[in-house]
């Protein structure tokens, strides 16, 4: 069993209710930064 469009709707929204919509931006932006973190290591770890 996949993750459906409605699971993954709900999720966003209560989301959305448990942080607030002033503070998802900055969250995704945190978000992002680990992400690109993350894959950067994972380049570096292959280089060597």
């Amino acid at each position: 069993m996949g993750l459906s469009l409605s699971h993954i709707l709900l999720v966003l929204i209560a989301v959305v209710f448990i942080f607030g919509a002033k503070r998802l931006p900055s969250i995704m932006q945190d978000l992002a930064k680990g992400l690109r973190a993350f894959k950067d290591g994972l380049k570096d770890g292959e280089e060597k």
